[in-house]
Order: structure tokens, then C-alpha cells, then sequence
């Protein structure tokens, strides 16, 4: 069982030093379980948030487990406040302490979730790729019932997060009631569609960032002649700010003007203004926020 689910897995070459997030559930033991069997040197990273009484029991759980495949172990803990948003700083928590590059047990149930809630969010293109394949997320073609199956065949001790049922989150809500809803309305299971959905939507993001590549996003003659789609995402990649943050749908379309000689210059986000000189592009800072450039100019 265990080489039939690894050859469906994305994992480094044998040998390879990695970290693994190993909370306790079953998607993370799989994936301890598996990165083991790939002959990987494994250091099992368990991730304490302190929200729940008990979850230093979880710790020895994982450790237990990682002697039993020959993984270290490392115990972090983090602190993490109740209140709002609290999914979501847990979440960057604890892959700021498991460090860049770690690998995590994310499977096609996970995928399916992530391009709901993007959507949801109103994502584009990128949104709906969902989660990106490759040597960090090496079991994201695997089902949660085959972790689960996997747990199970080798009696290992399983943590029961509480949190995963809570309906504050919007992530159970999506697990527990709209998947269902979907498999019952649609009369098959909505997982592989979602995660081909993601791999169709990632396949034509990947061409557009290979034809994005090869333009000057400064040249406003370049942009005006290629679709606007493709000249949205070139400014796009530009204009990500220096927190990493990619400019809003309004930005772009203020920008867009600029490229078009509509104006001669616009402010956007991060306190910054692009300004056209000779159809040339450039980025400034500004003071703060000030009222957008409007006079036209060649």
C-alpha cells in the first residue's frame, strides 16, 4: 500500500534533508510515514499554538511516532491570540516556525477546500490554481481517506484537532457542509474536479507568466499591443510592493490609463506613483496618499 500511494507522491530524492509539519492528525503521520519510506532524513516538526489544553500531549504523540520511522523530532512553540482572523494567523505562525521549504500534508480534499475558499474571495486565475504542486506539497494527490487508511494499517495514534469542527472557521464549513452539498447535488464527488479545476486554471497561469516574462513592463507601446489580460498581469508583477503584496484590480486599472495616455500619471497602493515619460514607465514614492494625476499628456 505504502509504495502505491508514494508513487503518486512529488517527494525529493533519497537522501534529502527535510522537515516535515507533523501536527498529529493523519495527513501529517502519512506524511512522516512516506517521507521515511522515500529514505528522506526526517525531522518530524511538531508546532504547539497553545490554544488548547492538552496540546503538549499532541507533541508526544509526534515524537513517538517519528522514533518509530526513524525521524528526529523538534518541538516549537508559538503564541497565538484568540480573536479574529485566527485560521489565518495560525496558519502564518506556524509556517514562520517551520521555516522556508518545509513540507507539509496537504492532499486533493485540502486542494478542493483552498479553491473554494478562493473563490469565494473573488480570486482570479491564480486563486483557482489553488495549492502548488512540488517537493513541499508531496502528497497533494492523495485523498484524506487514504492517509486516514494509512494510520490506520500501521495502529498509529492519532490527533483529533477539536478545531477542525469548529464553524467559526470557514474552511470546516466548506469541509463539512458545502463538499457534501456539492457531491449530493451534483451525484459524484466534487474533489478531483476541484483539483483539476486547480491544475487547468495553473497550467494557463504558468503560460501567461512565461509570455509576462518576455515584456517590458515599462514600455507602454509593448503593453497596448498585447491583450489587456496579459498586460494586467505584466504590471501586476511590477508593481508587487516591497511586503510582497501584488497591486489591487483598481491599481492596475489606474495604471492601465497611464499606458494608454489617458493620463500621465496615478497613484497606487504603498504611498507610490506611476508616472509615463516618453512611454516609459516608472515608479516613484509619494509622501501619502494624494490625489491622482489626471492631466493628459503625450
Amino acid at each position: 500500500m505504502l509504495d502505491a500511494l508514494l508513487a503518486r507522491c512529488t517527494f525529493p530524492a533519497p537522501g534529502t534533508p527535510v522537515r516535515c509539519g507533523v501536527s498529529g492528525g493523519a495527513d501529517s503521520l502519512a506524511l512522516l510515514v512516506l517521507a521515511s519510506r522515500a529514505e528522506l532524513k526526517v525531522t518530524a516538526v511538531h508546532v504547539d499554538h497553545g490554544l488548547r489544553p492538552g496540546s503538549a500531549d499532541e507533541a508526544a504523540i509526534v515524537a513517538r511516532a517519528a522514533n518509530r520511522f526513524g525521524a528526529g523530532f523538534e518541538s516549537l512553540s508559538v503564541t497565538i491570540e484568540d480573536g479574529s482572523d485566527l485560521e489565518q494567523r495560525a496558519r502564518e505562525a506556524r509556517h514562520s516556525a517551520l521555516g522556508a521549504g518545509a513540507l507539509t500534508g496537504h492532499t486533493a480534499d485540502d486542494q478542493a477546500e483552498t479553491v473554494l475558499i478562493n473563490l469565494l474571495r473573488g480570486a482570479g486565475i491564480d486563486g483557482l490554481a489553488g495549492i502548488r504542486p512540488g517537493p513541499t506539497h508531496p502528497i497533494l494527490d492523495l485523498r484524506r481517506a487514504e492517509t486516514e487508511a494509512v494510520c490506520r494499517g500501521l495502529d498509529l495514534d492519532v490527533v483529533e484537532d477539536p478545531s477542525n469542527a469548529d464553524p467559526r472557521f470557514q474552511r470546516n464549513r466548506i469541509r463539512h457542509e458545502l463538499l457534501p452539498l456539492l457531491a449530493d447535488i451534483g451525484r459524484r464527488d466534487p474533489v478531483p474536479l476541484l483539483a483539476r479545476t486547480a491544475l487547468v486554471n495553473r497550467s494557463i497561469a504558468t503560460d501567461l507568466d512565461t509570455l509576462a516574462a518576455e515584456l517590458d513592463p515599462t514600455d507602454t507601446r509593448a503593453l497596448a499591443l498585447v491583450p489587456a489580460t496579459l498586460a494586467h498581469r505584466v504590471l501586476r508583477r511590477w508593481l508587487v510592493d516591497e511586503r510582497g503584496h501584488p497591486p489591487s484590480k483598481a491599481d492596475i486599472e489606474r495604471v492601465m490609463a497611464v499606458v494608454r495616455h489617458e493620463t500621465s500619471a496615478c497613484e497606487v497602493s504603498g504611498f507610490r506613483r506611476v508616472a509615463r515619460t516618453n512611454g516609459v514607465l516608472r515608479v516613484e514614492p509619494t509622501s501619502g496618499p494624494t490625489a491622482e494625476a489626471g492631466s493628459p499628456s503625450p
